[in-house]
């Protein structure tokens, strides 16, 4: 039943974010969660994050934005290697709650400037961005949607934004999956579920790549932030005992 299960979230979770430019951990790291148990979620998330986005290589291909791969990928490569290893020995939970404040306040943000450009994004920010994003994605499991905001300010949309960002999760996943089993979190068991949701993932893959022309940049963008702005609010819900004084 938990492979049905992990295989239906999944078809789910990646039709999603196809059409909202990410967002699958939303759906999928509360399933693993409550089936396999909060200790799983890194692994089978990392494992499953990394052939999910293999795919959309293979589907998107001619978008990826290669100068942007350039600047992001020495960043990635140190930051997944140190947020895995700081995951073995410490779990930081208020990091999520900066996570989930920096992603609401993005989306804010956003909202109010749309047609403004707040801050103009150039390829070499994605260097730092790439091991801050990187880093926090190997300590907390998963950041959600942290750099879609910069894909939308530096211009990417669509087909684009989804064919770069899934290039970059993959160097980032498939670093920290190593980190992991260099560092003993990693076991046979997970790996299998981590196949499961890579499973899943092809149909939901080849039905968002139907659907998503179809959909207007406009729409496109409003969804993106929408999921943004959910990823952050589910986060502090998630941290809520830091605001509890009682």
């Amino acid at each position: 039943m938990i492979i049905f299960w992990l295989l239906g979230m999944s078809w789910v979770g990646w039709l999603l974010s196809t059409l909202a430019g990410g967002g699958s951990p939303l759906i999928l790291i509360p399933a693993v969660s409550f089936l396999l148990g909060a200790s799983a979620v890194p692994p089978v998330i990392t494992t499953g994050m990394l052939l999910g986005n293999t795919q959309r290589i293979f589907l998107y291909w001619r978008e990826i934005d290669w100068q942007l791969m350039g600047w992001y990928l020495p960043g990635a490569v140190a930051g997944s290697i140190l947020g895995a290893f700081v995951f073995t020995q410490l779990q930081f939970q208020w990091l999520s709650l900066l996570l989930g404040v920096f992603l609401v306040t993005s989306t804010l943000t956003y909202g109010l400037t749309k047609k403004v450009q707040v801050f103009p994004m150039r390829a070499w920010y994605f260097l730092p961005a790439g091991f801050v994003y990187a880093f926090l994605s190997g300590v907390i499991g998963s950041t959600g949607p942290l750099l879609n905001p910069f894909y939308l300010q530096y211009g990417l949309v669509k087909e684009a934004l989804i064919a770069t960002k899934s290039a970059h999760v993959v160097v980032v996943h498939g670093v920290k999956l190593i980190a992991y089993a260099a560092f003993g979190v990693l076991t046979l068991p997970y790996l299998g579920y981590g196949l499961v949701i890579g499973i899943g993932a092809l149909p939901g893959n080849l039905l968002g790549q139907r659907v998503l022309p179809q959909m207007g940049e406009k729409r496109f963008r409003e969804l993106v932030i929408a999921f943004v702005g959910l990823s952050g609010i589910l986060l502090l819900w998630e941290q809520r005992a830091f605001f509890t004084f009682w």
